[in-house]
């Protein structure tokens, strides 16, 4: 059996396997040798069956396979053995490789097209100057996570008048068109729904400085502006009932409930913090404070990798590919959406080809590398933002690990995980290597740059 390799250009080559029969035989024989041993044949006892009817009737098939099998594991070996920097998958090369034919041939020749990768160097250095984007941490941020902690911890008080966003209970009736109770009309007992809700300011309006035990006459289609959900929870009906459902409703309004926001004391650091770890408003706000800038510190670090995009692609200038194998590889992949697909994003699919070549020269050179410990670290931090935005801060270390545990589990997020994870360390490194162009922005500012 003879492999060879032959350069086309610099960016393609031949690969061609040449198979024996003596490359193959022995597997043949031995394969055949287990179907003998097993074939059930009318007239033969197991295992007695004559080698020349087993020949006969698996003999091409078991021949054609084991061909297969071994052509695939020298192309494989090879490639692996001398580090082929191979884009996709090898092609059968249409012009070179001849018909075969298992009935007539003893010896095989496979002919390859293989796509290579092209030779750049995106090596980053101090003399290599790159903006990075510090997002200016407010008082204003401060303040509004400040009160939503306070909201999320606010007491319910029952009321006697109504104010903006306060929650009112009732009974809710149909109105005839003389404005009178409609007989059989819909009536529903201890209705609740908040006014501020609704997407008609007149229709809110009707319910401002309203007191317990007054009789409110409105228009929920008018008020909800004819949602189908909101019509259909709120009148106990049907959704496809809700466009004919025009009338006026009479509310008599039997509660109002009122959030209170939680005092910014001991109490809120406590449940937001964990018990001890604020003492001081002073501090609840530094630790918020300190909370957001970690935040902005993940965006700055996102923004940072697409500016080395930007200047890496700029820097290392536009890369020779093979197109018509490339083509035919994204054509194979896209088979369902044919030729025009391929030809209408072939330019977008070699530049995101580009980036991720450079990207893993990056990650070479920087000696990255994703542990396990990497990953649950990742996972961890995804684990410390989700549970952040519902205001819960103060999670055991044991219950985060066990959640971040549980994510590792399903495979549809490890490779997220480890693309993440490789963001995180590729960042920090390079941010320690090059010339950092530092730039204070705020928020809005920064989310203008991402545009």
């Amino acid at each position: 059996m003879n492999v060879s390799f032959q350069n086309v250009d610099k960016v393609s080559a031949l690969l061609t396997v040449n198979i024996e029969k003596a490359d193959y035989q022995g597997n043949v024989e031995k394969v055949l040798k287990k179907y003998r041993q097993q074939a059930n044949v009318p007239g033969f006892r197991k295992g007695m069956v004559p080698m020349s009817l087993i020949k006969k009737q698996f003999g091409k098939a078991v021949m054609a396979e084991e061909v297969d099998k071994l052509m695939q594991d020298k192309v494989n070996e090879y490639i692996r053995e001398n580090k082929v920097n191979m884009l996709g998958m090898p092609l059968p090369n249409e012009e070179k490789m001849q018909t075969i034919d298992f009935d007539t041939q003893e010896n095989f020749e496979f002919v390859f097209d293989i796509a290579l990768a092209p030779e750049f160097n995106a090596e980053l250095t101090s003399q290599d100057t790159i903006d990075f984007y510090t997002i200016t941490v407010s008082d204003e941020m401060v303040n509004s996570q400040v009160d939503m902690y306070a909201q999320r911890a606010a007491k319910y008080e029952k009321v006697e008048e109504y104010q903006d966003r306060d929650m009112v209970k009732g009974l809710m009736a149909e109105l005839d068109e003389n404005g009178n109770t409609k007989e059989g009309g819909i009536q529903i007992e201890g209705s609740v729904m908040m006014p501020s809700y609704m997407k008609n300011d007149d229709q809110k309006a009707i319910f401002n400085g309203a007191k317990v035990n007054d009789v409110l006459v409105f228009n929920p289609n008018t008020a909800f502006d004819g949602n189908e959900a909101e019509l259909s929870t709120l009148l106990k009906i049907k959704r496809d009932e809700v466009a004919d459902m025009k009338s006026n409703f009479s509310f008599q309004i039997e509660e109002i409930t009122r959030a209170v926001p939680a005092a910014i004391d001991q109490a809120l650091f406590d449940q937001v913090f964990g018990e001890g770890a604020v003492s001081s408003e002073e501090e609840f706000r530094g630790k918020i404070k300190a909370g957001i800038a970690a935040q902005f510190e993940a965006d700055s670090n996102y923004k940072f990798l697409l500016d080395v995009r930007t200047y890496t692609m700029n820097k290392v200038g536009k890369m020779e590919f093979s197109e018509p194998l490339l083509k035919k590889i994204m054509l194979m992949n896209n088979q369902e959406k044919g030729q025009a697909f391929v030809d209408e994003n072939y330019e977008k699919s070699l530049e995101e080809l580009s980036w991720y070549l450079i990207k893993e020269q990056l990650v070479e050179a920087n000696g990255i590398k994703v542990e396990q410990d990497d990953l649950l670290a990742v996972a961890k931090e995804n684990t410390r933002m989700q549970f952040a935005q519902y205001g819960m801060n103060n999670l055991p270390e044991e219950m985060i690990e066990n959640y971040a545990k549980e994510q590792l589990k399903k495979k549809e997020n490890v490779e997220g995980l480890v693309n993440r994870a490789v963001e995180v360390k590729l960042a920090a490194a390079l941010k320690s290597k090059v010339a950092l162009n530092n730039k204070e922005v705020t928020a809005e500012e920064f989310n203008e740059l991402l545009k």
